[in-house]
């Protein structure tokens, strides 16, 4: 692959536009992404409010890997987009209890600092706005105080500015919408990219950067699954803002629920259920974020703020939907190529809110793949897997956090309304 090939990237999210921007810097010059709309995509998954910037991990690779996204979110050029925030961890069971023990070690592996919160009620003397009884039973948290969140939708649309400015091109409309690829039957080789309008981008490599609309496009030999999670939004006054401004990132191991402090240009309080989650198997081009949610998940989001934070629970959301996740089965990314097309990269996170952290350094490492320079440990994590394809039973376990009810199938009810 050198500097003039063409280089066709589907996808302008997350992983998409690391991948665009980092080619672009290290000299290729014909780089064209292609979506449904030009970035922030308005029903993308990485487009919203906020995302965890954190890097507490038990697998060391992570855990280092996200301590490099973390060091360059904390600087100048994140300003604005990046806030630095606690993030409180809280477990319930042997569990969470077990989860919490992996991920403190690993930050001090990298010597990072941390504080053991053994009580209740020591982290609401902590953080006294955090009114709730939160949980007496098996209490079992810590607090690191080096993390914050992002400001998704802008940070996705500075990555879309960084691109232009490096000269990559956008199709966006019915002709960047991407059903499909033509390929070369002799080779298997991908030479374009079909659209809706019925043009084909043409291309000598393409990297694949889809999320939750990957199956839909090639066969992932059963090594991803698409799950739908609830998110909820709460409008607060001005003087509730400033407030809950003092609120730790906060979420609870055993249940799946998160809460971020209020998003303060908007006013936004954003809630967040990070479980099993809900399938859509029926309809392949199902990952539309609409403004609803399954009644179950919300009531698990109102449970959630009677614990934590009990005046808002009768509150009316002002916008809840469902955000979907790419669940693989070892909990791992995939970045690797295709097994059935030479020159396709296919690169996913495991989830939305797993992937969203390593947005300023993923790109590097994407295109280390097509390079085949990917350091040996991440090449092996993150390789295309073929072992699950007709396995039996659920080979998808999740990334280790996820707790709650068990994964089901969206009612026809629910369909219709997404």
């Amino acid at each position: 692959m050198d500097r003039h090939s063409k280089i066709v990237v589907v996808g302008a999210g997350v992983f998409g536009l690391s991948t665009a921007l980092e080619l672009s810097r290290t000299g290729y010059k014909n780089v064209i992404v292609l979506d449904r709309h030009v970035p922030p995509v308005p029903a993308g998954s990485s487009v919203d409010i906020s995302r965890v910037i954190r890097f507490d991990y038990g697998d060391l690779a992570y855990a280092r890997l996200a301590k490099e996204a973390f060091d360059l979110w904390n600087t100048p050029q994140y300003e604005g987009i990046f806030n630095r925030s606690p993030f409180v961890l809280v477990g319930e069971d042997e569990n969470g209890r077990a989860f919490i023990d992996r991920c403190t070690t690993g930050l001090g592996r990298a010597s990072l600092s941390w504080r053991r919160l053994e009580t209740g009620d020591e982290t609401k003397n902590l953080f006294p706005v955090l009114s709730g009884q939160l949980t007496q039973k098996d209490f079992h948290a810590y607090c690191n105080f080096t993390c914050g969140w992002a400001d998704s939708q802008l940070a996705i649309a500075t990555f879309r500015d960084r691109c232009l400015e490096n000269g990559v091109s956008f199709i966006s409309g019915s002709r960047g919408t991407v059903p499909g690829f033509q390929t070369d039957p002799q080779t298997g080789t991908i030479t374009g990219a079909k659209t809706k309008s019925g043009d084909l981008v043409q291309g000598d490599v393409f990297v694949l950067a889809t999320g939750a609309w990957t199956s839909g496009l090639v066969s992932m030999h059963d090594s991803i699954l698409a799950t739908g999670q609830v998110v909820a939004f709460i409008k607060l006054t001005e003087t509730e803002v400033d407030r809950y401004g003092k609120l730790p990132i906060y979420m609870n191991f055993s249940t799946g629920w998160l809460s971020f402090p209020p998003h303060q240009n908007s006013g936004y309080m954003k809630i967040a259920l990070h479980g099993w989650g809900y399938t859509h198997t029926a309809d392949a081009d199902h990952t539309r974020r609409a403004n609803f949610a399954p009644a179950d998940g919300l009531e698990r989001v109102r449970q959630g703020l009677r614990s934590v934070l009990p005046e808002l629970a009768s509150r009316e959301f002002d916008r809840a939907a469902v955000c979907w996740y790419t669940d693989t089965p070892s909990g791992d990314f995939i970045v690797d190529s295709h097994p059935d097309y030479p020159n396709l990269l296919v690169t996913t996170a495991e989830t939305d809110s797993n992937g969203f952290k390593f947005l300023p350094v993923i790109g590097k490492y994407t295109t280390g793949a097509l390079h085949g320079t990917l350091p040996e440990e991440l090449r092996q994590k993150w390789r295309f897997r073929r072992e699950y394809e007709n396995a039996k039973g659920d080979p998808i376990k999740g990334d280790g956090i996820r707790r709650g009810p068990a994964r089901r199938e969206f009612l026809a009810t629910e369909r219709a309304k997404l």
